[in-house]
């Protein structure tokens, strides 16, 4: 096997190690694809490069998702990426990562540094914008010494996330923890230029396009950003035989449909009743609505709300009061349907609707029943 031929195989394993999510990190991914393809100890001058990998991730996104496709959803990406960068200019914003390289892939979101010397100062900006987002702070410790790295992750169109830095960092550059090379950055008037440059986009349009941007995120953009990650979450085999539950989330919608299939609220409550699985599993009811406040209606709420109580509601381990309090409200048969469908929802390789399916088919609904 010649050098070149070797690299090459090495850099395809690892692009499709880090384009199917199974790892993140280029030196990872680079170690796992040498170990699978030579089983035996590699030269680090053997591996492929970073740039060399993230190549052959472009190419496998243009292959499965189509060249017109990859390349309108960077130019999305990087178009909103500009509008968050001009939002948030009174911090200097700074884009990385692969929305500035050019290699997303499924699920890819949006790198951007900021610095404040008080992250409040950001999040009082992202309330005025009626934004939902959640402060992250993590601490790592590097060469002996403890530093506290703060992220917003903000819910939008995109997953974006923001790394703050004290102002004293703005002329620092940041270098990779894998590589030790400089990190690939951007600002706001050079992002404006590459957009213009590889995606021929005149500035005047992009400006005409950043104004027609919303603030607030298309709802079923979130509720499928909510529901993805469900796809990990591994449940008690005794309970929920069925496997992880996004599976089980779409199985209790199909059984809703069919029982319901032209009641938006309803469907949306069998949907999106566990999303706060992946968030808190000790109390996934409450952060599962805290997540989808300002998104869902006061019926899918309550439904959402009390769901759990169904299933006492069903086993008779209720009590009577609270019985009788939640069988006076209107929405009490709605709720017991969907305890029902939630129940029955965990059969193991049961036929679903995929997810993009089911969030398209609740999106159209009103249309649907009105013609």
């Amino acid at each position: 096997m010649t050098l070149s031929k070797l690299r090459r195989q090495i850099a395809w394993e690892a692009a499709r190690l880090m384009y199917s999510r199974e790892v993140s990190e280029y030196y990872t991914a680079k170690q796992k694809a040498a170990k699978r393809l030579c089983r035996g100890w590699v030269k680090p001058s053997d591996l492929p490069t970073n740039a060399e990998i993230r190549e052959q991730v472009q190419t496998l996104a243009r292959v499965h998702e189509g060249a017109h496709t990859h390349a309108q959803r960077l130019l999305e990406m990087r178009l909103r990426a500009l509008w968050w960068m001009r939002r948030l200019s009174a911090f200097h914003p700074k884009i990385i990562g692969s929305v500035l390289s050019g290699s997303i892939r499924s699920g890819s979101d949006v790198d951007l540094h900021v610095f404040a010397a008080n992250p409040h100062t950001i999040t009082v900006e992202l309330d005025d914008l009626g934004i939902f987002y959640e402060l992250e702070r993590k601490r790592i410790t590097k060469d002996g010494e403890q530093r506290v790295f703060t992220h917003i992750h903000v819910r939008d169109e995109f997953p974006v996330e923001l790394t703050v830095y004290h102002p004293s960092y703005l002329g620092f550059r940041f270098r990779s923890s894998i590589t030790n090379k400089a990190i690939e950055r951007a600002g706001l008037s050079e992002l404006e230029r590459l957009i213009a440059l590889e995606h021929d986009v005149d500035p005047a349009l992009q400006n005409e396009r950043l104004l027609q941007m919303d603030t607030c995120p298309d709802r079923f953009h979130v509720f499928q950003a909510l529901l993805l990650p469900l796809e990990n979450v591994r449940q008690n085999p005794r309970y929920h035989p069925e496997g992880d539950a996004l599976f089980h989330s779409l199985q209790v919608y199909t059984l809703a449909r069919d029982e319901a299939p032209y009641d938006e609220e309803f469907l949306l409550a069998a949907l999106l009743h566990d999303v706060g699985k992946a968030i808190d599993a000790d109390d996934h009811v409450v952060s599962g609505l805290e997540a989808l406040d300002g998104f869902i209606s006061e019926r899918t709420w309550w439904l959402i709300e009390h769901h759990m109580e169904a299933h006492k509601i069903h086993d008779r381990s209720i009590g009577a009061r609270r019985r009788r309090r939640l069988a006076s409200h209107p929405w009490f048969e709605d709720l017991c349907l969907l305890g029902e469908c939630d129940r029955e929802g965990r059969v193991p390789g049961a036929e679903a609707d995929e997810l993009d399916e089911a969030l398209d088919y609740i999106e159209h609904i009103q249309e649907m029943f009105d013609s």
